[in-house]
């Protein structure tokens, strides 16, 4: 009987760990793509000062 109530305990804390898991995945996935974002813009400015310098 115990046995039972442990693996029941074992089983919801593996859950909840994992949904933690993937969540803190998912929320720091963001500033990366912000990231990656400002960094594609900043070589398209660069690229229309290099044109207008020309």
């Amino acid at each position: 009987m115990a046995a039972k109530l442990w693996k029941k305990i074992g089983l919801f804390i593996l859950i909840v760990a994992c949904l933690f898991n993937i969540m803190i995945k998912l929320v720091n996935k963001l500033p990366f793509f912000e990231e990656l974002r400002t960094s594609a813009q900043y070589m398209v400015d660069k690229n229309n000062e290099d044109k207008t310098k020309k």
